[in-house]
């Protein structure tokens, strides 16, 4: 698959990009991995995570997991820095972005609520060819987007059954632009540039619904399934596409998406994790998503870009992950009281180019230092991976990182007086 003729190996300056891939030019761009910092550490797993000293937004039945008294808040930043590789031909890029936003606070006896903002997809490229042709001279292509997707979300749960089994609902509003233009140009004057592009502004409404169940095994040590189901939702707004041929020749029109049918995939996911006392604690996850009833290889904006065929498929994904405290009552040495994480993944896109889907693997290392008291903490997680793994596509070779800041207090907690 030729995705690129020529590379620009600049660091983008105007501030546009909230992330940077030439494969975010497909569909709804590069779907973004749920979860926090915390959960990036460790390969993305979190669908079976149960852990009162952070949220966990993969999950809705997790937010119960919890000091009864407690209220919590998580603030994200994260940053990418990519090398891309065709053959001879290289680029770089470096983006840097806020990531969630997220507060969570007990309701009544054994149940809680969780409330953000988190991006769901980006849309960052910026692709440009030239070639000489013996009538028209030189002539240049340019290809560029930007814009993306955003969730805001609120969840409740409830624990039940000996405090073993929690369910969790949560409902999502996405909304976002995505904004993607065209060039061709001529050295010749007397040939006529042209200009095409398309303005979309996607909203939709949707669901998503989850289990755990823990089960103690002795003491000290549980094993915990969790498994998690997001409707499929349509996708509402409208878009906007336009063409110029030279100066004179105009065309412009305009359409709802609800008249196309466009759909959001649905979500599957499960998880299994073994946690021994607070000091030890492992995770598997599967999730699988289908994008395939879409229909965004049939909309201009979303669909195919030159003459590579894009279209809409499943997708899924392997996390695996775990980590490990020392000591968290160590009073003399502060690195004994930190967490330290690792984990790894494997990913297949949720669309296919040319017949193949873009697969990608990586592995994340990550800790959390302790900050004065509580559960307060800074978390901090890096992610190698590379993208583009079939021989004919484009390498993306990345460099991820993610910053945390998980704020503990307690809340609604009588003094006594005398």
């Amino acid at each position: 698959m030729l995705l690129v003729s020529v590379w620009s190996a600049n660091a983008q300056t105007d501030g546009t990009y909230g992330a940077f891939s030439p494969y975010s030019v497909f569909g709804m761009g590069n779907l973004h991995q749920s979860g926090t910092a915390w959960n990036r550490g460790m390969g993305g797993v979190g669908v079976a995570t149960r852990n009162n000293r952070f949220i966990n937004i993969m999950n809705p039945a997790s937010v119960t997991a919890r000091d009864s008294l407690s209220f919590m808040s998580d603030f994200g930043l994260n940053g990418r820095m990519s090398i891309y590789n065709e053959g001879s031909k290289k680029g770089a890029q470096t983006v840097f972005n806020i990531d969630d936003f997220v507060i969570s606070f007990p309701m009544w006896n054994k149940t809680a609520f969780m409330a953000g903002v988190r991006p769901v997809s980006d849309v960052g490229y910026q692709i440009s060819s030239s070639e000489i042709n013996v009538d028209t001279g030189k002539q240049t292509f340019v290809s560029s987007g930007n814009g993306g997707v955003y969730q805001v979300f609120a969840a409740a749960g409830i624990t039940l059954w000996k405090n073993r089994l929690s369910l969790g609902a949560q409902f999502n509003y996405n909304f976002g632009n995505i904004n993607k233009k065209a060039s061709l140009s001529y050295s010749d004057a007397s040939y006529r540039s042209s200009n095409s592009g398309d303005s979309l502004q996607v909203r939709s409404f949707g669901a998503k619904f989850g289990l755990q169940y823990v089960q103690p095994l002795g003491n000290t040590s549980s094993l915990t399934f969790g498994a998690t189901y997001q409707l499929a939702s349509k996708l509402k707004g409208y878009s906007i596409h336009y063409r110029e041929l030279g100066s004179y020749d105009r065309t412009r029109s305009s359409a709802t998406l609800d008249e196309k049918g466009l759909m959001l995939g649905d979500e599957l996911g499960l998880g299994l994790a073994y946690k021994y006392a607070d000091k030890f604690f492992a995770e598997v996850d599967y999730t699988r998503t289908d994008w395939s009833r879409s229909k965004l290889d049939q909309v201009s904006g979303f669909s195919n870009v030159g003459d590579v065929v894009f279209a809409p498929s499943a997708g899924q994904r392997i996390s695996a992950g775990m980590e490990y405290t020392p000591n968290r009552s160590d009073i003399r040495y502060f690195l004994r009281r930190c967490t330290y994480r690792m984990g790894a993944y494997y990913d297949q896109s949720y669309y296919t180019v040319d017949g193949a889907h873009v697969n990608a693997v990586g592995v994340t290392l990550g800790m959390t230092l302790p900050v004065f008291r509580w559960y307060n903490g800074l978390t901090l997680g890096v992610d190698f991976g590379r993208r583009g793994l079939a021989a004919s596509q484009v390498k993306e070779n990345y460099f991820g990182f993610n910053i945390g800041f998980n704020v503990f207090d307690i809340w609604f907690q009588k003094r006594p007086y005398e």
